[in-house]
């Protein structure tokens, strides 16, 4: 069966007509030919929302006393019997009357879902669980209703459902919200127009970061790279100096003038290796922006201003954010800079922003790495110098009247040949080398104007020339590609070095490490494949990105094979062969990540194994023991009932009766205990946490003990604490039972509370043996039992069971000597934020 669609009317505040909203579409329903009831709906006495249940079917509720209080609430079952197409469910963050099928309302809803039902519901923005504190320090009221987040978002669709806090201030003093003797104190207090805007905030952001999910998964699917400004996304291009916090700290106040802004620094380093950047610099602006609230991201790229509008669009930004530059007014001859470039190519759905710093202009303060990929401006130039230069040279030599002689001309040609092996590399000084050469012989080397050369020295200068030209070149070329190199290869030592030191420490995952690859390469996806055997079809064990799944490695742009049957499978584009190396150094890492998670689940499966193993060992051994020793007293008991060969007086069967009495009792409680224990270790013990007061609780895990043994000392001056009132009396149960057991001779046990800060101690004293300090850990082990407990007396459970029910309610329990002598058990849980006892309210107005 197919599960039901959520609605959800969301409410900015109360009052604002999300019930009304949804009677509404429940009428409009019901003319289109759907089977619509309701459920349960909750009118408030509001004249208008209760004649909009006229016409509409309702399900008969279900009447509940709780405190000698009749109470009515959604009938689960009637639903489900009734079996509709569509049930209209007010109030989702209702908590229920102790005593109904579920805690709370939600829990209900989750059912009709499950069951093929389709819902529509409403709840207000306060009532959101993440929300809780936040609406407390706004209005001064904690909601004590709430609904977890993920349920709400989990809803397919969510409508908002809003109104100006003016107009809503007016519907509350028309009386069409509440009667006329709450109107007053209503809008004096929660509905404050600072209030009622506030909440207002709550729920667009709320509804905001929704429909974010929903934009970008559907550009996802549809493969949208064009910027949609739909919401304000600031990317900060860094270069790693100084400059980076100045515009990081720009970026943010310029994202605090909208809300749900957000803020992307990336830095994007050359292929060529990390030429400009401060590593320590770099850590430095990463850890500002991410205290700030924004993300951090390192890429490469050759060219960078490409790099970065991929970037910007790839995340759908609408603008970006670049410091000016802070080369000097001279080296503006190679090129416009990344920020020119950057607002020339942004286009009309990228917004650049130049801020200016106080490193403008200062150069880089590093010399710039001259590498093979030298970019196109210095190319053009090297080329000029090598060419046009000797041509230059040569007019203005031989216009200018003075004869400096042959040596003196070579060696003016032969700094061109080496500025251009500076400029632009290799080849424009060979062409300088050419071009000088020639016009050498043809102006300045008798013959004049002639291509020949009578003097043998005259060629031999010529020769030697055209031999340091090309030295020259060759030597300029090869260190600048050495330095291009060693700069590469520093830039890769980094990134290994900080992969290889993230995976040691077992801080990256597999999914953070393929994203890692994803963002450094520039990819749209990244999957690491594996398969069984060499005919076994591939299996993809972790991928990140956009995109189609791959089935095969071939199918990708770049496939990297880590051993015979794992590969390293990239999408987006093909990687230069001189990035492959660190591509598999990415890929032998991924392998080991895999195998360490697998390695780690494999370890925590054998612990479990272990511990079940341990378990079933002392439950076969308590089953044996323990638990036949009170069925062997039952036994005896009924049996002598039933025995013809004897007339039992009535004292007599009442001994007996008592006897068997005592007997189920304990093997109740054993078996209890075993049951909760068995909760614990598979993990299924889920506490429903609530406020409520300890006097409500601990006089009634006292029952099990015999009168007299016990005393009690709770102040009604208490705080309330935020527990599971089940777990905690089982807990309270158990640790006074225990001490019972080993108190001393006519000395009670002594049971005490008192509030210390934000916490509330709860001391169970006795005046028995006590533990030695190296037992008092032991003794909350299970089947653990101390000292010279009888047979029969346990199975060592109560304690162990007491600690991991505290713990599940965010409590603990530890063991203390008590003075004089015995053992104080002392139960810490947190108390409900400071309130003072107050009686919880089932239901209010105000809150629905």
């Amino acid at each position: 069966m197919a599960r039901g669609k959520l609605r959800i009317y969301l409410g900015a505040a109360p009052g604002v007509g999300k019930t009304y909203a949804m009677l509404s579409e429940a009428h409009r329903r019901i003319e289109r030919g759907t089977d619509c009831v309701v459920a349960f709906v909750e009118h408030h006495d509001r004249p208008r929302t209760e004649v909009m249940l006229h016409g509409l079917e309702q399900v008969p509720r279900k009447d509940l006393e709780y405190r000698g209080t009749a109470f009515t609430e959604m009938d689960v079952d009637a639903v489900l019997e009734r079996a509709p197409a569509v049930a209209l469910v007010d109030e989702l963050a209702h908590t229920n009357v102790p005593g109904s099928r579920n805690a709370k309302r939600w829990q209900d809803v989750e059912e009709l879902l499950a069951a093929g039902v389709d819902v529509v519901s409403t709840v207000n923005i306060q009532h959101l669980e993440s929300l809780g504190d936040v609406v407390e320090s706004i209005t001064g009221v904690r909601q004590k209703e709430t609904v977890p987040d993920e349920v709400v978002r989990r809803a397919d669709q969510i409508e908002l459902v809003d109104m100006s806090p003016q107009a809503l201030r007016r519907r509350m003093a028309h009386g069409n919200i509440y009667k006329s003797d709450r109107i007053d104190a209503s809008l004096s207090n929660y509905f404050r127009p600072g209030n009622l805007t506030a909440l207002r905030e709550l729920a667009l952001l709320w509804v905001a970061d929704r429909v974010d999910e929903y934009l970008q998964q559907y550009r996802g699917e549809h493969n949208i790279r064009s910027t949609w400004q739909a919401r304000e996304r600031i990317v900060v291009g860094l270069t790693g100096g100084p400059e980076g916090r100045t515009l990081i700290r720009r970026a943010s106040r310029m994202a605090a003038k909208g809300s749900g802004s957000e803020i992307l620094a990336v830095y994007i380093a050359r292929s060529d290796g990390l030429t400009g950047a401060s590593p320590k610099e770099l850590a430095v602006q990463r850890t500002l922006v991410e205290d700030l609230g924004g993300t951090f991201h390192h890429v490469i790229g050759d060219d960078i201003p490409a790099a970065l509008l991929d970037f910007a669009r790839g995340v759908n930004a609408t603008q970006i954010v670049l410091g000016s530059s802070r080369r000097k007014t001279w080296q503006y001859i190679f090129g416009p800079g990344v920020g020119a470039t950057v607002a020339r190519e942004s286009g009309p759905d990228l917004d650049v922003h130049i801020v200016t710093h106080g490193e403008v202009a200062k150069g880089r303060g590093l010399p710039v790495a001259r590498g093979a990929r030298l970019g196109r401006s210095r190319v053009i130039w090297g080329w000029l110098v090598g060419v046009a230069g000797p041509v230059l040279l040569t007019l203005l030599l031989t216009h200018v009247d003075a004869d400096l002689g042959l040596a003196n001309d070579m060696l003016l040609f032969l700094t061109l040949t080496v500025a251009a092996a500076l400029v632009g590399g290799l080849f424009p000084a060979l062409a300088s080398a050419a071009v000088g050469s020639l016009l050498l012989n043809y102006y300045f080397t008798p013959p004049l104007h002639l291509w020949t050369v009578s003097n043998n020295k005259n060629i031999v200068a010529i020769a030697v020339f055209v031999g340091v030209a090309v030295s020259v070149a060759s030597v300029v070329d090869l260190a600048a590609r050495r330095t291009h190199q060693a700069a590469r290869l520093r830039a890769e030592a980094e990134i290994l070095s900080f992969l290889a030191g993230s995976v040691l420490r077992g801080e990256t995952s597999l999914e953070a490490l393929l994203e890692r690859v994803r963002e450094t390469f520039a990819m749209e996806s990244v999957s690491l494949l594996e398969r069984a055997g060499d005919t076994d079809p591939w299996t993809c064990a972790g991928r990140v990105g956009e995109g189609r799944p791959l089935e095969r490695p071939e199918d990708a742009d770049v496939d990297m094979p880590v051993g015979d049957h794992m590969a390293l499978a990239l999408s987006g584009r093909v990687l230069p062969a001189a990035d492959r190396r660190v591509l598999a150094a990415f890929a032998a890492q991924a392998a080991v990540v895999l195998d360490r998670q697998r390695l780690q689940s494999e370890a925590h499966q054998a612990r479990t194994l272990a511990e079940g193993n341990r378990i079933r060992t002392a439950l076969l051994a308590a089953v044996s023991h323990d638990l036949r020793t009170p069925l062997a007293g039952i036994k005896a008991a009924v049996s002598s009932l039933r025995s013809d060969d004897v007339e039992w007086s009535e004292e007599d069967e009442a001994e007996l009766l008592e006897g068997i009495e005592e007997g189920a009792d304990r093997l109740e409680h054993l078996v209890g205990n075993l049951l909760d224990m068995s909760r614990l270790q598979t993990g299924t013990v889920t506490p429903l946490i609530r406020e409520i007061d300890l006097d409500e609780v601990v006089p009634m895990a006292l029952g099990g003990v015999p009168d007299g043994s016990a005393e009690l000392d709770i102040p009604e001056t208490l705080p309330m604490v935020a527990v599971d009132k089940g777990l905690l009396e089982r807990a309270v149960a158990n640790i006074v039972e225990n001490a019972v057991k080993y108190a001393a001779e006519g000395e009670p046990v002594k049971v005490s509370a008192s509030a210390l800060g934000e916490r509330v101690e709860i001391r169970v004293v006795d005046r028995g043996p006590g533990v030695p300090d190296s037992a008092k850990d032991r003794i909350f082990a299970p089947f653990q039992r101390y000292g010279d407990a009888p047979r029969g007396a346990g199975v060592g459970l109560g304690l162990a069971v007491a600690r991991g029910f505290v713990e599940a309610m965010g409590g603990t329990l530890a063991a203390e000597d008590t003075p004089g002598g015995g053992l104080t058990m002392v139960l810490t849980l947190r108390a409900a934020a400071g309130r003072t006892p107050v009686r919880p309210e089932l239901s209010s107005q105000a809150t629905s």
